[in-house]
């Protein structure tokens, strides 16, 4: 698609300078804003403690789905999720084995 011809980008250029300079400040304003940098820069939200915090929240809404909302109440709750998600990565880790076992990448 050509851009320099799109009926948006023709309308684009009678717009007002007064204009032009509010919008440029919004985005101004909006590139300032921490989102953004999060978005630019989106490695520090691709962490592992955040992948990790990702897992565990997936686990307590199953958990709440499987068995109501009131096993969040129950003593033993945060060990369940616990042990879920050591179980869920140890299986990943499992799994990471036999593939690289079947790529002959393992020593």
């Amino acid at each position: 698609m050509d851009f320099k011809n799109s009926k948006f980008v023709k309308s684009l250029k009678n717009i007002t300078p007064s204009i032009k300079g509010k919008v440029f400040k919004e985005i101004q304003d909006y590139k300032i804003n921490s989102e953004y940098i999060d978005y630019v820069i989106p490695e520090k939200k691709e962490s592992i403690e955040y992948d990790n915090i990702k897992l565990e929240n997936m686990v307590k809404e199953s958990l709440k789905k499987e068995f109501g909302p009131d096993i969040e109440k129950s003593k033993s709750y945060n060990l369940l999720v616990d042990a879920v998600v050591h179980n869920l990565k140890k299986k990943q880790l499992e799994a990471f084995d036999n593939i690289e076992d079947e790529l002959g990448l393992k020593d």
